[in-house]
């Protein structure tokens, strides 16, 4: 038991000096349990974008530190788009001042989404070079698609199995969003992708006012492949906090902070609290104006972003998804600095350390059943009979450690 306390006293001692800050909100933190710790965001699809061949998506699966040491960053990959690149560009959901997009801009989408050598083909292809050089990453890398939006009032979409659908009605819209869906889900087993894994649907619409009901029916669908229903709502939109009503799985809030100067850091702390209230996780946000040799650079934006999720206990377990504009990680390979330098590194080192965490809490959880039976205390080094709702020190046989219940 001395011994014990030792270990203990020690670990006390490394939470004090972590900060107290820290400490505190991770008491009231409630763990939200996803496949996916850390989403990268790929805007592909449209004209507009690059093509996301390999050399463009490689620095979106491992980062090469300062130190020299190359390690696997994001373990999953959102694909999507809200725009198309034909006929001058259409909308795959309301709100962008463009026509709406018809099914021959759906099917042209899927086309480029499923290309050979880019995208989801150059995502694959990459992660098994990586795999040669670095060893397998220890998990497979997920993948979620983007459901588009029938628009409603649409009446010139086109027509399936011989029928003209108008989406003035709930069951057309419903009808197309199944096909579309079927169409992502078959069009993905059909590529066989060794090192990719098809896990989510996403939710293309930032606010409920075009998706009430629609949703609703089409989460019935999507767990019948037994995919996760994504949404990702701008900063207070309509909807937010009965996101668990409109039909999805998970929601990751916007906090819209690093667009505009004028929005205090204060905008991440009332962000935070509102994921926090809701039960939702979080999107981090930065693009390409986050370089360094940009006038009037936001890289000081995208460090409070690193700072707030710190002060919040955000990296501690809660899934981020990564909104970093058109390519920014690419930018910052091809442009580096100093500054641009010390920044991804950290960045990337959040997304590393939580691999890490999870897959050595993967390795305890798949100990054998006759091990010995853990033990509780709480900080003070006092025994706990039925720990929860905070952090504890747990020790079980000959190993101490810090566990949050």
């Amino acid at each position: 038991m001395k011994h014990l306390f030792s270990i203990i006293a020690f670990v006390l001692a490394a939470i004090v000096c972590a900060g107290n800050a820290v400490a505190q909100d991770l008491s009231d933190y409630k763990k939200i349990d996803n496949k996916v710790r850390d989403l990268a965001l790929i805007y592909q699809g449209g004209a507009h974008r690059i093509g996301w061949v390999q050399r463009e998506i490689e620095p979106y699966v491992t980062h090469k530190f300062d130190d020299g040491r190359e390690e696997w960053i994001f373990d999953g990959y959102l694909f999507l788009e809200f725009t198309s690149g034909t006929n001058g560009g259409k909308q795959f959901t309301a709100g962008y001042g463009q026509p709406n997009a018809c099914k021959e801009d759906w099917e042209w989408y899927l086309g480029r989404l499923f290309q050979k050598g880019r995208a989801l083909d150059a995502l694959d292809r990459v992660i098994a070079e990586k795999k040669k050089i670095l060893g397998d990453p220890g998990f497979k890398h997920q993948v979620a698609l983007t459901l588009f939006v029938p628009i409603q009032g649409q009446t010139d979409w086109g027509e399936i199995d011989g029928t003209e659908l108008k989406f003035t009605k709930m069951t057309d819209r419903v009808k197309a969003g199944k096909w579309f869906l079927d169409e992502l889900v078959n069009r993905f087993n059909e590529a066989g992708f060794e090192n990719l894994e098809l896990y989510g649907i996403y939710m293309i619409c930032e606010s409920s006012w075009d998706i009430e009901g629609f949703t609703q029916r089409m989460k019935r669908y999507i767990e019948n492949y037994g995919l996760q229903f994504q949404w990702i709502p701008y900063f207070k939109a309509l909807g937010h906090d009965r996101w668990r009503e409109l039909g999805f799985d998970i929601a990751y809030m916007q906090p819209n902070h690093f667009f505009d100067f004028s929005v205090p850091d204060s905008r991440l702390d009332e962000a935070i609290r509102i994921t926090k209230t809701n039960g939702m996780a979080v999107e981090f946000e930065c693009d390409e104006n986050a370089l360094s040799q940009v006038q009037n650079s936001k890289l000081s934006r995208m460090k409070a972003y690193m700072d707030y999720f710190d002060k919040h206990g955000i990296w501690y377990d809660t899934p981020v998804a990564y909104y970093t504009g058109n390519h920014m990680f690419l930018d910052m390979k091809n442009k580096p600095s100093v500054e641009n330098n010390e920044a991804l590194d950290r960045l990337c080192g959040y997304i590393v350390n939580r691999r890490l965490k999870a897959l050595e809490s993967s390795s305890v959880s798949e100990i054998a059943t006759d091990e010995p039976t853990p033990v509780y205390y709480n900080l003070m080094g006092l025994p706990v009979a039925n720990p929860e709702g905070g952090i504890f020190i747990e020790k079980r046989g000959d190993i101490v450690r810090k566990v949050l219940k």
